[in-house]
């Protein structure tokens, strides 16, 4: 795997739909409604696990916890460090007794843990001011039926990065922010301008070395269904959302853009300037500063008709549904989401804090940082289910099933971008995505 996709997987992705089969995650039991958590007496040990991402990530939790457990003596923590490749796995296969007090998980995956009892909500034992300093689009991630599950310490961005020399020099004209979006047909014509003055006629990287049949597709390109005014899901159901005919002309004009397309098996194709364009995420934007510096500029996503979008979410906090010190995982939690915390954190992985103090004091995502735009977005959620053309950043949807929503439309995006008929390939998606849903009774949680 490469370094991009590594990078990638530790900070926006999920891996549950990567590495596990369906039915060991989506089809595991539960459904019986959340638990609760035993609130406890608020001190004593509690136990706590995180997934291990980068070396520099994994320092700043470790400094978090000797910081809590040093800043007071009623509670200790104890950390444990999962692989990460293993981490959702290792969730999945742990029965909820089993389970730490608190544990950290990757955003798509919460719908099902609660499905499965393996998570409580954190209304209770995190402060008012934890949950009022967490971003809307955070919080969107972590809420169902107006309890919050969990809470991030970074979100993530996604856009398209571009080389203004290369821009320039085509004659192109791109947008400088949100106000200021392009159209996909503007985006085609971009490309084409591109391909004029370029060599092999490969100006854009979609970043394929990650694969589209992945989390990655469902990330990156899942925006294109909600520029459309189409959905993954709405109300619980794939069919005339997904497959609408707004979203079937979108994808045609998404598998046309191959022709331009670098398949950048080196990870570099951006970085070396073989390309003008590249539609990835917040993850890339140091090894793309250091490689371009004031030539990188940061665009949005193209416009399919029902304003730009752009995919959120990340790894997150909740307490474990077993605890019987829920009190203390709630005493931890809070300290974990102060500035110092999250600074230290979104400082050593760059993803965009997910708290509104430290998003405000950013230098990358502050106003007029280099990465404003991501948190311009950001600032403008929908959820995951009223995606309007006024707001931007869509939340995966929040549903137990997810992992069958995003198995079946990353293959049948990725088909797509291989030639498939865009109308059967979607059709096809959302008939299995309604059947699997309608198998486990929409996946309820009471």
């Amino acid at each position: 795997m490469s370094s991009t996709s590594r990078r990638y997987r530790r900070t926006a992705c999920t891996s549950l739909a990567l590495v596990l089969p369906l039915a060991a995650l989506a089809a595991c039991g539960g459904g019986s409604g959340g638990a609760s958590a035993d609130a406890g007496s608020g001190t004593g040990t509690i136990s706590v696990w995180a997934h291990q991402g980068q070396k520099s990530e994994d320092t700043a939790l470790q400094n978090a916890v000797k910081s809590f457990n040093s800043s007071q003596s009623r509670i200790k923590v104890e950390l444990k460090l999962v692989p990460g490749n293993d981490y959702t796995k290792t969730i999945t296969a742990t029965d909820a007794s089993q389970l730490p007090d608190v544990m950290e998980f990757d955003g798509p995956t919460m719908a099902n843990f609660v499905y499965n009892k393996k998570l409580a909500a954190i209304d209770s034992y995190v402060s008012a001011k934890t949950l009022g300093n967490a971003t809307d689009a955070s919080k969107a991630q972590g809420e169902i039926d107006g309890k919050h599950y969990g809470l991030g310490m970074y979100d993530s961005g996604l856009g398209v990065y571009g080389n203004k020399k290369l821009l320039d020099a085509a004659g192109v004209k791109y947008p400088t922010g949100l106000s200021d979006d392009w159209t996909a047909d503007r985006f085609t014509a971009a490309l084409k301008a591109l391909k004029a003055k370029d060599s092999d006629g490969k100006v854009v990287d979609f970043q394929e070395n990650n694969g589209l049949a992945t989390e990655w597709g469902t990330y990156g390109f899942s925006p294109i269904v909600w520029s459309a005014g189409g959905s993954l899901l709405k109300d619980g159901k794939a069919e005339g959302a997904l497959d609408a005919p707004a979203v079937v002309s979108a994808m045609k004009t998404f598998q046309s853009w191959k022709t331009y397309t670098d398949p950048n098996t080196d990870g570099n194709a951006f970085a070396k300037g073989r390309v003008a364009l590249s539609w990835v995420g917040h993850w890339m934007y140091p090894a793309y500063s250091k490689a371009l510096g004031s030539d990188l500029v940061v665009l949005p996503l193209p416009d399919f008709g029902n304003g730009p979008k752009s995919g959120q979410g990340s790894w997150a906090w909740g307490i474990g549904a077993g605890t019987k010190n829920a009190k203390a995982a709630g005493a931890f939690l809070d300290y974990l989401m102060n500035d110092t915390n999250v600074t230290a954190m979104t400082t050593a992985n760059g993803a965009p804090p997910a708290t509104k103090t430290a998003l405000a004091a950013s230098p990358l995502y502050k106003p007029g940082g280099p990465l404003q735009l991501f948190a311009d977005q950001l600032a403008k959620p929908c959820g995951d289910s009223d995606i309007t053309r006024s707001c931007v950043a869509v939340t995966r949807p929040v549903t137990a099933g997810y992992p069958t929503v995003t198995a079946k439309f990353s293959d049948a995006l990725n088909s797509i971008y291989g030639g498939a008929d865009p109308k059967s390939a979607l059709a096809k998606a959302a008939r299995s995505i309604d059947q699997d849903f309608s198998d486990n009774a929409g996946y309820k949680i009471p």
